[in-house]
């Protein structure tokens, strides 16, 4: 193994600085090499991460697809399911900077973006730096935050930019955000507006542990001695950014296009729908496939990288007239209907 462009690739295969061409056919060697690297990496990076947030090794995949796909993730759940452990554990493998908010009512568009101050000694005004410029946000509670401060958050996400006070600012790469929000039941919250909902890439749940998994947490808790957990660096932001970039040579077949495109379409023909997802959608699931694809070695996408992520990636983005929420059939029903109904394309790679 040698040291080339970023990634650790075996002597000879294509490298970050060498280039590739985006969509080669699946097969060639170079792209078989790259995208084992990346495979390597993101698995290696799950192990680690699997060494402290036990037994939701479903959630760890879908985090590490979603870094890979440069999307920002949602995770609704209750306090106290290491959803900020989660994050930090993640940054800290990654080897990036790491930055956690807390929503609140009282938050302004500022706190988060930051604001220019008047420095005497050089008598210039400077750039205070708010947590956005970070590797990893954890955006806690987003939905305890007043709507301006959700839409400054979002504009970001979408952007990877900000602009204060005229003068727009690039965001480090990479940027990842991590939201998280209770459940629209407590009291106190603004909900997302299903518009901002569409940003994400996807939504997901940590769930409480089982039996098993709780016992084992608190093994591990008297192995360690310590609250604290330790964590070997995996990779760094340099690398992670090159990773992205290697998902351009996996392979997408016409046959799993049309397939996407069928599952998303029948989101907006549903009775029981007010929105079905929007062309987004498609788009997530696009880049999660190749991501999905990329963990597990593949130069090219199969079925069931697109199926073993849909239902994260759509169901939040589907709008259900009153009386189907009123029956209590959410986004969730409508997609693992739509799956189980949408002929599987057969994909043959030589």
């Amino acid at each position: 193994m040698e040291w080339a462009g970023w990634l650790f690739v075996p002597r000879g295969a294509i490298t970050m600085n060498a280039g590739f061409q985006a969509g080669a056919p699946a097969g060639d060697h170079r792209t078989k090499d790259l995208i084992a690297t990346v495979s390597s990496i993101a698995n290696s990076l799950m192990g680690e991460v699997s060494k402290v947030i036990i037994g939701k090794n479903e959630n760890l995949r879908r985090v590490t697809v979603g870094i890979l796909s440069n999307g920002n993730m949602l995770l609704e759940d209750f306090p106290g399911l290491a959803k900020t452990l989660l994050a930090n554990t993640f940054a800290r493998a990654l080897g990036c900077k790491f930055k956690r908010v807390q929503f609140t009512p009282d938050l302004l568009p500022s706190d988060i973006m930051g604001t220019y101050m008047y420095d005497q000694k050089s008598g210039e005004f400077k750039l205070r730096a708010g947590p956005l410029f970070s590797n990893i946000l954890l955006a806690d509670e987003i939905n305890r935050a007043p709507p301006k401060t959700q839409a400054a958050l979002l504009e970001a996400m979408e952007e990877k930019q900000v602009t204060i006070e005229g003068i727009t600012h690039k965001l480090p790469a990479p940027f990842v955000v991590l939201a998280t929000q209770n459940p629209i039941e407590q009291e106190g919250t603004y909900p997302l507006p299903e518009a901002q909902m569409d940003r994400f890439l996807m939504k997901m749940s940590m769930g409480y542990p089982d039996r098993a998994e709780e016992k084992a947490i608190l093994a591990r808790r008297k192995l360690r001695g310590k609250d604290q957990h330790d964590v070997e660096q995996i990779t760094s932001p340099k690398k992670v950014v090159a990773m992205q970039k290697a998902l351009e040579t996996v392979h997408v077949d016409p046959a799993i296009l049309s397939y996407i495109v069928e599952i998303v379409q029948r989101t907006r023909e549903d009775h029981r729908v007010v929105n079905g997802a929007s062309p987004r959608a498609s788009q997530s699931l696009f880049k999660t496939g190749r991501a999905a694809a990329a963990i597990d070695g593949r130069d090219y996408v199969i079925p069931d990288d697109i199926k073993g992520i849909a239902l994260q990636i759509i169901s939040h983005r589907i709008v259900m007239k009153p009386e189907a929420k009123i029956r209590g059939i959410t986004g969730m029903h409508i997609v693992r209907k739509i799956l189980s109904e949408v002929p599987v394309p057969v994909i043959q790679q030589g």
